[in-house]
């Protein structure tokens, strides 16, 4: 397999990853019905927080067509994550600098913040660059974990490998090593 690991990133305390998560979990009364996606993420997410990286993650909920729509928002996976870590994970409103820089300016070495939703912005379906240099802006590296939006041309799939050193997650390169038959 020829996907780069984790350990090949170069990773001292605060550096700030941003990692493309698959959070698209089933809501029922706005809370996570189901939460398979997100603990399968959680391996990663800890290797990277016990590394006292600064985490930003993102991912997407459902398909609210570029604009903003509050039965789609990431709150009620924010606050799952934060049941599963222990920890406070804040919900970032903005996804892009400069109107997410002073979140990310707050964001401390060992703790993680998700940002609202991808698909509230039309640049993440569009797979526009200007949307991918900002999600990446203040990030010094980059983590797929989102094997299933991996498939599309999105600007936070796309666009960030291209702009910061990145790496396969450990869902991702268990998922590519089972097609791959190497598993």
């Amino acid at each position: 397999m020829n996907l780069p690991q984790l350990e090949t990133l170069a990773l001292d305390e605060g550096t700030r990853v941003l990692v493309r998560v698959d959070f698209n979990v089933p809501l029922r009364d706005g809370h996570v019905d189901d939460d398979l996606r997100i603990t399968s993420a959680l391996a990663t997410l800890t290797w990277l927080l016990d590394r006292g990286a600064a985490v930003v993650a993102c991912g997407h909920l459902g398909r609210p067509h570029g604009v903003p729509d509050p039965q789609y928002s990431m709150a009620p996976v924010a606050e799952r994550l934060s049941e599963h870590l222990g920890a406070e994970v804040p919900l970032c409103p903005a996804l892009v600098a400069p109107e997410r820089d002073a979140a990310l300016d707050a964001l401390m070495p060992g703790h993680l913040m998700l940002l609202e939703n991808l698909r509230f912005d039309p640049g993440e379906t569009a797979n526009a660059p200007a949307f991918a240099a900002g999600l990446t802006a203040g990030c010094a590296a980059y983590v797929n974990e989102a094997f299933g939006a991996s498939h599309r041309a999105h600007a936070s799939t796309v666009g960030p490998p291209r702009l910061v050193p990145a790496a396969a997650g450990r869902l991702l390169e268990r998922e590519v090593a089972v097609l791959s038959g190497l598993l």
